[in-house]
């Protein structure tokens, strides 16, 4: 492929990064960057990687050193069988029932926050946020007043970005930042080992997991994992479902009309702009990636987005419908694949399905209007702020 980039363009500039990747499904499906690590591209490969876990670890410490104390208990940089047992011991709070019960408190906290009448406002300080973080932090049994530091922490870690990617978790600023965090929830680790109570942070600090406790830097990091990744989410993925919905006139009528239709909107909605356009692996031995050899201890790039809008897995990508086939299922890249398949994606789906439900309900119309929107850079896709219109 003839590029100038010797980096992938930014998240932010949405259109920019499509044509890109779509250049490198085309003609460099396993694209080394100035740093030597390997973005793969074509949907097929990053299921593939995805999918072995063997070749692909999600274990980084023989590639980023100095990785282990920070990722010490992350369930996103733990290969099995630890990563079985870790995740067995949180999963039974994510199960389909469970989460289906958590509807008549989603609901509630939507219709709570929404603001009543017409007019303008900001749907992620209004809804998008707020709603996603007091669902995960009473889940954690965090004080919801305390989301105010969540999302300054949130927009924080997400905002940084080191030289080299393959240094950042020796990055002073990353470790602060995580330290900050990881320091708030190593406390509440504590309170909760010394005085259980129905919540994951207690089931983490008090369940035995292969005949041992985490002890409470593993459990702040795993806390901390479930409060960020149980919010980021759902937050990216209502400001994205608005600004599709908002590109496309006649959606919002039409959802109006047939509520029901909203599930697969949303579908496609991840399908066009996943909230994590990309994930890593680290190599365990050299592998043939599309007849590109990627030697042992290399950092590969699995590109979800890419991946969603490749046209062997759906044709005429670019095109939003939420009726096409295979929207779900092994196609559907937005909350990754294999072992490693968000644990959090059903309550995100219910969040944003009832979301939308609402703000249909009440609102004749929803667009986005004039004012900054302020996008993540990175490896997030979506915005800090979204200025709405309702009538």
């Amino acid at each position: 492929m003839t590029t100038t980039l010797d980096l992938p363009p930014d998240t932010s500039d949405l259109p920019v990064l499509l044509d890109w990747l779509a250049a490198l499904r085309a003609d460099a499906p396993v694209w080394p960057d100035r740093y030597g690590m390997y973005h793969v591209t074509r949907h097929a490969d990053v299921a593939e990687a995805l999918h072995d876990v063997a070749t692909f670890s999600s274990d980084f410490s023989a590639v980023m050193p100095g990785s282990e104390r920070m990722t010490k208990g992350m369930l996103t940089r733990i290969d099995p069988p630890e990563h079985r047992a870790l995740r067995h011991l949180v999963s039974a709070s994510f199960t389909p029932k469970r989460v289906a019960g958590l509807e008549p408190r989603i609901r509630e906290l939507t219709r709570e926050m929404l603001p009543s009448g017409p007019g303008g406002f900001d749907l992620v300080e209004a809804l998008a946020f707020p709603l996603p973080v007091t669902v995960i932090a009473e889940m954690l049994g965090l004080p919801a007043a305390d989301r105010g530091r969540f999302r300054a922490w949130a927009d924080g870690l997400f905002s940084l970005q080191a030289d080299d990617p393959k240094e950042a978790m020796n990055d002073p600023s990353v470790r602060d930042a995580m330290g900050e965090i990881t320091g708030y929830l190593g406390d509440w680790c504590r309170t909760r080992r010394a005085d259980p109570a129905d919540d994951l942070i207690s089931a983490l600090v008090t369940t035995e997991v292969e005949g041992r406790r985490l002890d409470d830097e593993e459990a702040a990091n795993f806390s901390m994992l479930l409060l960020f990744a149980g919010h980021i989410t759902t937050t990216l993925l209502l400001g994205n479902a608005v600004r599709v919905i908002d590109e496309h006139p006649g959606t919002w009528d039409a959802l109006r009309t047939d509520p029901s239709s909203i599930t697969a909107t949303v579908e496609e909605v991840l399908r066009l702009r996943p909230p994590f356009p990309l994930t890593a692996r680290a190599t365990t031995r050299d592998v043939e990636i599309s007849g590109i050899t990627v030697p042992a201890r290399s950092v590969v790039m699995t590109w979800l987005l890419s991946a969603n809008h490749d046209p062997d897995a759906h044709p005429d990508p670019e095109r939003f419908d939420p009726t096409r086939p295979g929207i779900g299922g092994g196609a559907q890249m937005a909350f990754g694949h294999g072992i490693h398949f968000c644990l959090g994606a059903p309550l995100a789906r219910l969040e944003a399905r009832v979301a939308l439900e609402e703000m249909t309900a009440r609102y004749a119309a929803l667009t986005v209007g004039e004012g900054e929107q302020r996008p993540y850079t990175g490896r997030v896709l979506g915005t800090r702020a979204l200025p709405v219109v309702a009538t």
